[in-house]
């Protein structure tokens, strides 16, 4: 979901600012709310577990460019349902800072436009979650339903942010919705592969139930 360089230039590049900065500011929010439930130490190692995952997903799991970005596996609701939304908000933007520096510096000027593409569906998945999810079911024991509405949510955010960002950067032409058009077709694949993922990595979290009480996961996985 890298926008490719060129695609928003200038001044119009600085409204990225303000959504980024949108964004942490609700992080910090649910930073202060997961603090407050599991501690520093959990959350210390949710948001490094998540930053690896993050890495991970963007550098070596397979991506390719389509149309006006890239189609990467990005894996936001198997990190929101793993970790809880402030970790996985803080690996996300960690993540993709780091592979920024180390493998595509090309990517940095368009960092704060990734990060709210990133960012912003993840909070929507978060919201999602309460209303999907009963408050006693633990996210080990997900229906499949439930996981593809999570994920589909969560590409479906970052493909109209993905759009978004092209036609406030290129307008409305025909080149542009095409190369959005396609984007979008190509996603599909995600959210297709993403519910088994979810489903996937849950149940093994579940059968390591010693992982319960390392503060790795987040303990919603075992219980509500």
């Amino acid at each position: 979901m890298h926008i490719e360089p060129g695609i928003v230039n200038g001044a119009k590049i600085a409204l990225s600012y303000a959504t980024a900065a949108g964004a942490a500011w609700y992080s910090l929010k649910l930073t202060l709310q997961s603090l407050k439930s599991a501690g520093m130490a959990s959350f210390a190692s949710r948001c490094v577990l998540a930053m690896a995952a993050t890495f991970t997903f963007f550098q070596v799991l397979p991506h390719f460019p389509v149309g006006v970005s890239e189609v990467h596996f990005i894996l936001g609701s198997t990190l929101f349902l793993l970790f809880g939304a402030a970790p996985a908000a803080f690996g996300l933007a960690a993540g993709l800072l780091l592979q920024g520096l180390l493998f595509a510096p090309a990517d940095l000027p368009q960092y704060f436009i990734n990060t709210t593409t990133l960012l912003v569906p993840l909070f929507a998945v978060s919201a999602l979650a309460k209303r999907v999810i009963a408050p006693d079911t633990a996210y080990a024991d997900l229906s499949y339903t439930q996981a593809l509405k999570l994920s589909t949510t969560y590409q479906a955010g970052v493909v109209a942010w993905v759009a978004f960002w092209a036609i406030y950067g290129q307008g409305f032409g025909a080149e542009t919705l095409a190369s959005v058009t396609s984007f979008g077709l190509a996603y599909m694949l995600v959210i297709i592969i993403e519910p088994l993922v979810d489903l996937a990595v849950l149940a093994g979290a579940k059968a390591m139930r010693s992982l319960e009480k390392t503060g790795f996961v987040q303990a919603r996985v075992y219980s509500a």
